[in-house]
């Protein structure tokens, strides 16, 4: 806010801000039980790589809601490094929360080796990795990703269906 207006960043970030929230709970929702992330935690750190000092410049909201997504997945993949690498993580543990614990450890591995999986399809296949970006991690439909991308719903769901079956032979593989 300069001078008590709101900068256009701002009205943006107001604007979207709900759907936002929804997708940063629907990321969490897949997280491991005792992740110290909230999604509203989740909303801003992804708003603040987003601004990066710049303004955004997106052409429509379907578009910024799959850059905010993006960056949402991001943020989760570097938690689970971080976690992985043993620097979130305490080293104690109650007896009564092991399974949850090493349910979490695999959960974590299983999100690095995704991440990895989508760096991959992003070389190989773009506009598949975009589909899985929109769908999967911004919570968009198929109808809104066929608008955002200028293709048929038809062409969504066939991209869809591959990129899925791609990245879960690549996540077996890694694990």
């Amino acid at each position: 806010m300069k001078d008590g207006v709101a900068t256009s960043d701002e009205r943006h970030f107001a604007a979207v801000y709900d759907e936002l929230r929804r997708i940063a709970v629907t990321h969490m929702r897949r997280e491991r039980p005792d992740h110290t992330l909230q999604p509203t935690a989740l909303v801003n750190e992804a708003w603040l790589r987003l601004l990066r000092g710049k303004s955004l410049d997106c052409s429509d909201r379907s578009q910024f809601l799959a850059l905010a997504a993006g960056a949402m997945r991001r943020i989760l993949v570097d938690y689970a490094r971080a976690y992985r690498a043993g620097k979130r993580f305490s080293g104690k543990q109650r007896v009564d929360l092991e399974e949850s614990l090493a349910w979490a450890a695999n959960q974590s591995t299983q999100l690095v080796a995704l991440d990895e999986a989508l760096r991959e399809l992003a070389r190989i296949d773009p506009r598949q990795h975009r589909i899985v970006e929109m769908l999967f991690f911004g919570g968009m439909t198929g109808e809104e990703v066929s608008d955002a991308l200028g293709i048929s719903t038809r062409t969504v769901k066939r991209e869809w269906s591959m990129a899925r079956a791609w990245l879960s032979l690549r996540i077996n593989q890694a694990s």
